[in-house]
């Protein structure tokens, strides 16, 4: 399996295509990541990769899977990426 690309990997790629430093485009990069970050609990979309959302968790029983018994999950938020239809035709065909 080929490794992940990496940030600096990514930020080259994406500067060679539009013109700019490596460096304009890591600010880029990290101002993009700030305000999705931010916009998170409105749902943040980026088209055709996907959307960050917030989403509420109910309470609910689990179990410790070191004894087995039963305990109580607290309801929570939690951030959740919803994958774009376009990008799942894309990457699985």
């Amino acid at each position: 399996m080929a490794k992940a690309l990496t940030k600096s990997q990514i930020a080259d790629q994406l500067a060679k295509k539009a013109g700019t430093t490596k460096k304009q485009m890591v600010e880029i990069m990290n101002d993009l990541a700030t305000l999705a970050y931010k916009e998170a609990k409105n749902a943040f979309t980026i088209p055709g990769i996907g959307k960050l959302v917030l989403v509420k968790r109910k309470a609910r029983m689990g179990r410790n899977p070191q004894t087995g018994a039963a305990i109580k999950i607290p309801a929570k938020k939690v951030v959740k990426f919803r994958v774009a239809k376009a990008c799942k035709d894309a990457v699985l065909g």
